[in-house]
């Protein structure tokens, strides 16, 4: 299907405002970035740094910020908007919309469904699903193939759970969230007690609340509570294989890269980012607005926002070797300098005295820097 300038920016004028400069009817065939794209597609700037590409890019429309508004005039047609990446993500799910082709709400035979489940209108369910009892799959819902929902789990409204997702008794999605391929939400949380040599497991009898318009990526793992729930506020967005630990709470519009991990009864604020890889220990808490940079290790409470980076920089091997084992000795480097320092001051202060017995007070004489003394 093929989407006229003209079109995109009529369609999307509730969300955004576009001002369009060039031809109002060039033909969209496909969405692309400036480096590839081709004549008939559109494409988008959002950084200064990649701004020799729209120069060089071939696309027939660009989505720039007034900022470039003039070089891209220069180029071609172009759609001038306040935010560029943000107008494109529009583009792309308007693009998604109207090429998708979704099946007729059905469920497949194949499917187990309690009879005490409640399926509301709409639904879609696929081939090898369960359903336990007394779960509840809201109006619009699409439950992927090899999905199971637990006994008195909830899917909200118009929410998509893809292949083989788990969401475990007790369990709660919200409205429109997504999950992709091989999440698991709601197994147990990692709690055991030690007792005379053996791990006593501790029953995990929390659930997992997920709120509204939630992303979760593909073999996340969130686990449920201890005793209280594990929450995932509004707006979260977890990237693939995340780990999320018991009784963990994340403010909303959060988001998380690829491999990050989050330890029990940790609290995460509202509108933080944390890197991939990066690991935030149990029972801290992140303020509003912390970033935590990728691959770091989170050892402290973070009580104000800001961007925060715990790494040790990669190198060469030869120097990462050498600088580790100077970072080995910084303890005894540290001692070192402070017994330096006391024995500079009790020379300084020796100095005084014996100058001070030599003139009187009156007489003005300035004690010699430790610069002096040092010399």
């Amino acid at each position: 299907m093929k989407l006229r300038l003209s079109d995109i920016t009529r369609l999307l004028a509730d969300q955004a405002q576009a001002e369009l400069v060039g031809n109002p009817d060039v033909p969209i065939e496909r969405l692309s970035t400036l480096e590839a794209a081709g004549p008939n597609d559109l494409t988008f700037l959002s950084h200064p740094k990649y701004l020799k590409q729209l120069a060089q890019t071939a696309a027939a429309c660009v989505i720039v910020a007034p900022a470039v508004r003039e070089a891209a005039v220069r180029r071609g047609a172009c759609m001038v908007v306040d935010d560029p990446y943000h107008y494109f993500a529009l583009v792309t799910q308007l693009w998604k919309r109207l090429h998708s082709v979704d099946a007729p709400p059905s469920i497949h035979p194949s499917a187990f469904i309690d009879p005490e489940a409640r399926i509301e209108s709409g639904v879609s369910i696929g081939a090898f699903v369960c359903v336990g009892a007394g779960a509840v799959i809201g109006e619009g819902a699409h439950i992927g193939p090899h999905c199971v929902i637990g006994a008195h789990a909830a899917v909200g409204p118009r929410s998509r759970l893809y292949a083989r997702v788990t969401l475990a008794d007790g369990c709660r999605v919200g409205e429109r969230c997504i999950i992709h391929p091989g999440a698991v939400i709601g197994a147990d949380g990692f709690g055991f007690a030690p007792h005379a040599g053996q791990w006593v497991k501790i029953e995990q009898l929390g659930a997992v609340r997920i709120g509204n318009d939630v992303e979760i990526g593909a073999n996340t793992c969130i686990d449920r509570g201890a005793l209280q729930d594990t929450v995932l506020e509004d707006g979260v967005k977890l990237d693939n294989l995340v780990q999320i630990g018991h009784n963990v709470q994340v403010g909303r519009h959060t988001a998380m890269a690829g491999c990050a991990g989050v330890a029990g009864s940790a609290t995460i604020g509202a509108h933080c980012t944390v890197g991939g890889g990066a690991i935030v220990l149990g029972h801290l808490r992140l303020a509003d607005g912390v970033h935590v940079s990728a691959a770091s290790i989170v050892t402290r409470s973070l009580l104000k926002p800001g961007h925060y980076t715990g790494l040790f920089p990669i190198d060469d091997n030869a120097a990462w070797e050498k600088n580790a084992a100077t970072l080995k000795q910084l303890h005894t480097l540290r001692e070192r300098l402070k017994h330096t320092e006391q024995a500079l001051r009790q020379l300084q202060n020796t100095f005084e005295e014996k100058n001070h017995d030599r003139h009187p007070p009156d007489s003005q004489v300035v004690a010699a820097p430790l610069s002096d003394l040092a010399g």
